[in-house]
């Protein structure tokens, strides 16, 4: 029985010798020539205009004590609290900015339509002293008083 396992044993080299030498033939498999067009341009499509949409109307804030700013035009404030400490215009919208020793107040104006008198449609308040948000009917009624 050992010389047939000597036998099979010694073949084994043989076998993968075999099996290792046929190696795969990718490389003489013929490619397929591939063809190049010349660059085409696209077919010209007609150019639209811009659509032009109309600008967004004013969202109007709505909170009670600010009866008499919210809906007020930059005259009507100047009447109601004096002059501003700012008054910047960017475009067609318009900020007002008055301080008093208890808060600031920033008032923003917008026209309710294009070609329209700018128009409060928001309030912000903050202390002065330390820029923290305050009520904003209480900064009005302050700077009302003052």
């Amino acid at each position: 029985m050992l010389p047939k396992s000597l036998l099979l044993l010694a073949l084994i080299p043989a076998l993968a010798a075999c099996a290792s030498s046929s190696a795969p033939r990718s490389a003489s498999v013929p490619v397929k020539p591939t063809t190049t067009r010349p660059a085409t341009r696209p077919a010209m499509t007609p150019v639209r205009p811009p659509v032009r949409t109309p600008p967004p109307t004013a969202r109007i804030q709505s909170l009670p004590g600010l009866e008499g700013v919210i809906g007020s035009s930059a005259a009507e404030l100047v009447r109601q609290f004096g002059q501003p400490r700012l008054d910047v215009a960017e475009g067609d919208a318009r900020k007002l900015q008055y301080v008093g020793t208890a808060c600031v107040l920033d008032i923003f104006l917008y026209p309710a339509q294009p070609g329209r008198e700018p128009q409060t449609t928001y309030v912000e308040a903050r202390r002065a002293s330390d820029g923290q948000e305050v009520d904003r009917a209480a900064c009005v009624a302050a700077l009302r008083s003052r």
